[in-house]
Formats: C-alpha cells, sequence, structure tokens
C-alpha cells in the first residue's frame, strides 16, 4: 500500500564514503528526485594538476521525498546508502529554500568555501613548492590560503609558512588526497 498524501520534502542521506555518484545513480534510475552539489577544486596529485568536481559535502546527498514508508524502504535499500540523516524522531527535512540556495551557489562559477579543510594536530606532508616532501603538523591558518606547519627535530620545533594548496592530509600512514 503506497500512501500518496504525504508531502514532498527534502532530506539528506549518509552514504558510503566515495559513493556518492554510485547513490545519484540508483536513486534516479528508480526515478527518485536527487540533488548531490558539487564543486571543482584543484586536483594535487604528485604526477599532475587538474580541476575535478568532487561533492561540496562528502558523503551525503539530497533527496525529495514523501515519508511513505515503502519509498523509505527503497531509498535506504539503494547501494552506497547508510542512512537517513535525523534524529530520534526520524528523518528531519531540509527546507527548501536551504536546497534551492545550494542550487544557486554550486551554479555559480565562484569559489565557494566550505569550513576548514585541516585542524590542529593534523599530520600533513607539504607536496609542492619550496618545502617539497616535509612531514610536519598542521598548526594554525594564517589568512589569505597560508597555513602554518610545524616540524619537530631534535626535541625543538621548526614551523613553515605554505599555501594551503601545497599540503594534503596524512591519516594513519595513508596519504589522504582530494
Amino acid at each position: 500500500m503506497v500512501i500518496t498524501d504525504l508531502p514532498m520534502d527534502w532530506y539528506a542521506l549518509r552514504t558510503r564514503s566515495r559513493f556518492e555518484n554510485v547513490v545519484l545513480d540508483g536513486l534516479e534510475k528508480k526515478k527518485v528526485e536527487v540533488f548531490l552539489p558539487k564543486i571543482t577544486i584543484k586536483s594535487m596529485r604528485l604526477d599532475r594538476k587538474t580541476m575535478i568536481q568532487v561533492p561540496l559535502f562528502p558523503g551525503y546527498l539530497f533527496v525529495k521525498t514523501s515519508m511513505d514508508p515503502y519509498k523509505q524502504i527503497e531509498i535506504a535499500k539503494t547501494i552506497g546508502v547508510v542512512k537517513f540523516v535525523g534524529n530520534l524522531q526520524g528523518p528531519s527535512a531540509i527546507p527548501m529554500e536551504s536546497i534551492d540556495s545550494l542550487k544557486i551557489m554550486v551554479l555559480n562559477s565562484q569559489e565557494i568555501l566550505i569550513g576548514f579543510k585541516f585542524k590542529r594536530g593534523d599530520l600533513v606532508r607539504v607536496i609542492s613548492g619550496p618545502f617539497v616532501g616535509v612531514l610536519g603538523e598542521f598548526v594554525r591558518y594564517r589568512g589569505k590560503g597560508r597555513v602554518v606547519v610545524s616540524i619537530a627535530a631534535l626535541g625543538q620545533n621548526a614551523a613553515v609558512n605554505v599555501s594551503e594548496d601545497d599540503i594534503e592530509m596524512i591519516r594513519d600512514n595513508l596519504l589522504i588526497t582530494a
């Protein structure tokens, strides 16, 4: 039995890591209205620098649906979906104005600032510039795309000021690249 008089609202979905496009394709095949906001960033790979499109909110996308249990289950069964985002009462609807604003932002070619990429104590590696190869700890943002990286040696700390685009995070001895 499908309930048809429930209101259609936007909801956020949590996806498996790097499965946003898989979920997007799966939901589109199921004829669900879906929105995956993407931005264009500079890829900072060691062998090349290109512009790539990445999700604005990694691990999340938005679906417009009613909370009809059948539809909710069909969406949740899509490959790569982890869960609806919400609280103890269930999924939380996202205001239409917020979705409209996100659509306007991603259609515009201006740069979108999305919070901070690094936090104090993150292990980082300098991947380009005069300090290429330096391993250290992220200290702070200095402004205008500049960051401070600290290197510990002989019980002393030395710090260098580098461009945020010239470093990448290292997590559990694995390199994290955009």
